[in-house]
């Protein structure tokens, strides 16, 4: 490890900075690219052994407690290994981008493996995309901060940690870079596509040598597009939309109950557990990713999802109930998917999302063949829903389009990939303004995707821009109080302040220029009849967006700051601008 860390470095002292970010893409996406080689490896062995379980009759409600093993264990790492803290999902990435510089905790790089690869290995209904694309942006933010790398540099790396990740899982290179720009980079140079084509294109090959067609999600495209069935698409994409919204705020309202009562962990555990393995019971589908569930509906054998089922194996051969299985399986993972996660667990939405779109899409092809209102495709309605749900649900358009044309091996359903994606995009913008994951940051008002300037001055702090060299002065004074003051500051604003510092009004050096001359009326004013109320004054516990609203408000171009009540200083609409500047050069992806 240290003959690597010393080569790198060699490399850093010859190679141009351009150079050093090629190669460094190469290193986080060869990085992060085996790190979800290696989760997916481990929970794909562990899902065997329990589907050889399941094949026993005597072992089957051993392979209900699974899950709840699954997430015991998850919880006894997060307390005894990592402190009792996890930072889960892609939130805590999108915030570190926004508001911690890009720095990511060191052991992110490894917490994530280890607490998805219990959860989900051993059957959470929750995937393993999050994770990965967390542990991604942590070797490439880890990675710049070893070798000093500024912020600029520094979040690159660690979106090509995310765009490596999620290439690796898929074998889908395209869809890796264009998942970080849509989700994690809301602005960017077009400079920055080079590293992250790198790093996710290394990720990919190395998924590709390593994994083999049983580990990776993919398969073949069996039936090509009819223009025909045009109107069902655009009713899917419809549909996704709307159940994007349903997934979205279904998974909040449970994980939200569960957070209620985050000191009691065991008992969460238990409830969430339970619950989990009760929905597994009736819908074996759930029990872990549902990838392989996915693959039956694509290959037009959905009779094979009861087959599992000790309940409903009996009607597997009827058709209406295969589709009310379906149907029903819709609206239930997402709650799977939230008990996991809610109960203790560690996952996320992007294999649920797929899930819920593939079933949801199959439910439409069936329902209109069963109908005979026409006969379409029930595979390209599986393929395609995946992509509007995943769309809807993280507002990624382009990333579920090209995810789905990748990992079917074609581009033969474009078409109706766009439309789909496009269309359940809008339903879902309209509903919820916010994708699942930045809602939460954006109703705190920690970023704001839509609105770049917003989005720079929130992070910017008010209690940082504090100006102290105005010379302030008792209102017992009088007007040669006020001249030694004026004589001795290079400011045009004088605060008048109390014995206990508090802020009783401002003299502007404007306002009395015609009387500091005139030397027989200095013992005779007082400070206290000369001074006027402030426009306004600015807490340092206020947002920089409030201190702006009152600068617009009142015309002023400096204003009091108090804290706790107490004058402390004043704060420029110029020292604003100045530090926006700033943060916009330095946020800037170039």
């Amino acid at each position: 490890m240290k003959q690597i860390r010393n080569s790198i470095q060699y490399l850093q002292t010859r190679l141009s900075r351009k150079q050093f970010m090629f190669i460094s893409s190469v290193v986080v996406g060869f990085s992060a690219g085996l790190a979800a080689i290696v989760l997916k490896t481990f929970v794909h062995y562990v899902f065997l052994v329990a589907s050889l379980l399941n094949s026993f009759a005597d072992l089957q409600y051993f392979f209900l407690c699974l899950p709840i093993l699954g997430i015991f264990l998850t919880t006894v790492v997060v307390k005894r290994v990592l402190g009792g803290k996890l930072e889960k999902g892609l939130p805590p990435i999108i915030s570190a981008v926004a508001k911690r510089s890009s720095i990511i905790p060191q052991e992110q790089m490894y917490a994530q493996i280890l607490t998805s690869s219990l959860t989900v290995g051993f059957g959470g209904s929750a995937g393993l995309e999050a994770p990965i694309v967390v542990t991604g942006a942590a070797f490439g933010a880890n990675y710049a901060q070893t070798y000093g790398l500024n912020y600029q540099e520094r979040t690159l790396l660690l979106a090509c940690g995310v765009a490596a990740g999620i290439a690796a899982t898929f074998n889908a290179p395209i869809a890796g870079v264009l998942f970080t720009l849509e989700v994690l980079l809301f602005d960017v140079s077009i400079t920055v596509f080079t590293p992250l084509i790198i790093a996710a294109a290394t990720g990919a090959l190395l998924s590709k040598i390593i994994l083999n067609d049983n580990i990776l999600f993919s398969f073949q495209l069996q039936q090509p597009f009819n223009y025909y069935n045009l109107p069902f698409y655009l009713v899917l994409g419809v549909l996704s939309g709307m159940i994007s919204v349903y997934h979205s705020r279904i998974f909040v309202l449970v994980e939200k109950r569960f957070g209620k009562a985050k000191n009691l962990v065991y008992t969460n555990l238990f409830i969430g557990g339970i619950a989990l393995a009760a929905l597994i019971f009736v819908f074996p589908s759930l029990f872990g990713e549902g990838y392989d569930s996915i693959k039956m509906l694509s290959s037009q054998q959905p009779e094979q999802l009861l087959a599992r089922s000790s309940l409903l194996a009996q009607y597997k051969s009827n058709p209406w109930v295969v589709l009310c299985f379906v149907g029903i399986l819709v609206f239930t993972k997402p709650i799977a998917a939230a008990l996991t996660v809610g109960s203790g667990g560690n996952g996320g939405n992007f294999a649920p999302s797929l899930f819920v779109g593939a079933y949801l899409g199959f439910f439409v092809a069936r329902a209109v063949n069963l109908l005979h209102i026409a006969k379409i495709p029930e595979s390209n309605f599986a393929i395609v829903g995946m992509a509007g749900v995943l769309s809807g649900l993280y507002h990624a358009p382009l990333t579920a389009i090209f995810l789905i044309a990748e990992i079917t091996g074609g581009y033969n359903l474009m078409i109706p990939l766009m439309l789909v994606s496009s269309l359940s995009y809008i339903v879902s913008k309209y509903a919820e303004p916010y994708s699942m994951d930045t809602r939460q940051l954006a109703h705190a008002g920690q970023i704001f995707p839509n609105n770049k300037d917003k989005h720079i001055l929130t992070n910017i702090k008010t209690a940082k821009l504090i100006e102290t060299d105005f010379v302030a002065v008792a209102a017992s004074g009088t007007l040669r109080d006020l001249v030694t003051a004026i004589a001795n500051s290079k400011r045009n604003i004088f605060p008048v302040v109390s014995t206990e510092n508090e802020l009783l009004g401002i003299i502007l050096l404007d306002n009395i220029r015609e009387i500091i001359f005139k030397t027989e009326l200095y013992d005779t004013i007082k400070i206290q009849a000369l001074m006027t109320n402030p426009p306004a004054t600015v807490a340092t516990t206020e947002t920089m967006e409030a201190a702006m609203k009152k600068f617009d408000e009142t015309g002023a171009w400096n204003l009091p700051m108090l804290q706790d009540d107490k004058y402390i200083g004043f704060i420029s609409k110029s020292s604003v601008f100045t530090s926006y500047r700033k943060r916009l050069i330095s946020t800037a992806m170039d």
